[in-house]
């Protein structure tokens, strides 16, 4: 189905976020799916995590620089909910009220995946800032980029050059094993939101099955298409 066969939902925008370790290629799959969106005629902000906003922007630097390392976890996910209240107040909920469409390179479940299961962060604290942070917002869908590690910290590696490692692409092989497996988990326990997506082929192909997944999750019903 072309994009052109697709009639969007009015009304408030819709959320999006794409999650995945190092190398997984978030930043990629988020520019085809917004251009994609775009030629439909959707009105679509791309931002990321941490960062995004003035002032998450700021915290992003403190973040990757390895501040947050220093201080310890529990410290590094202050930085991260100091953050993100900033990113959802001054960009995310206005675009959405807007109805613009939100395409987010990391979000909450970042959190939970490095500080919470890595990081040994008790998922009280977690719940609590989120509370605080983001209320009842949570995305429409989120996309999990999954992708053998070693595959992924190539990619990372190359895409980096002779820059510099940042606080997490340095982390040891175990880190990163980890973490893809938290990300799993995160995908088997909230199946209604979370999208599992194969990383392991050509971007052309992958972004062929995130599109599918956004096509089925947020337009499921045949009233959502019209014919051409």
């Amino acid at each position: 189905m072309s994009e052109s066969a697709v009639k969007w939902p009015s009304g408030r925008g819709r959320f999006v976020t794409f999650e995945g370790g190092e190398g997984t290629g978030k930043s990629t799959q988020i520019k085809k799916l917004a251009d994609r969106l775009k030629a439909a005629r959707m009105r679509i902000l791309v931002t990321r995590e941490p960062g995004g906003s003035p002032g998450a922007e700021i915290m992003r630097h403190l973040v990757l620089s390895g501040m947050g390392k220093l201080l310890g976890p529990e410290a590094e996910t202050l930085l991260f909910a100091a953050a993100r209240d900033d990113h959802v107040r001054t960009l995310i909920q206005p675009a959405l009220n807007q109805g613009t469409w939100v395409l987010c390179d990391r979000f909450a479940d970042s959190t939970r995946a490095y500080q919470g299961s890595l990081g040994r962060v008790p998922a009280a604290l977690i719940n609590a800032m989120q509370r605080v942070t983001i209320g009842d917002l949570k995305p429409d869908l989120t996309i999990i980029l999954d992708l053998p590690v070693e595959i992924g910290l190539q990619r990372a590696a190359a895409r980096r050059g002779s820059g510099t490692p940042d606080r997490f692409e340095a982390e040891k092989l175990g880190f990163h094993q980890g973490l893809r497996e938290a990300y799993r988990k995160i995908a088997a326990d909230d199946p209604a939101r979370c999208v599992l997506i194969d990383a392991n082929s050509d971007p052309d192909t992958v972004a062929g099955r995130v599109w599918t997944a956004l096509r089925d999750r947020l337009l499921p019903t045949p009233a959502s298409v019209v014919s051409v």
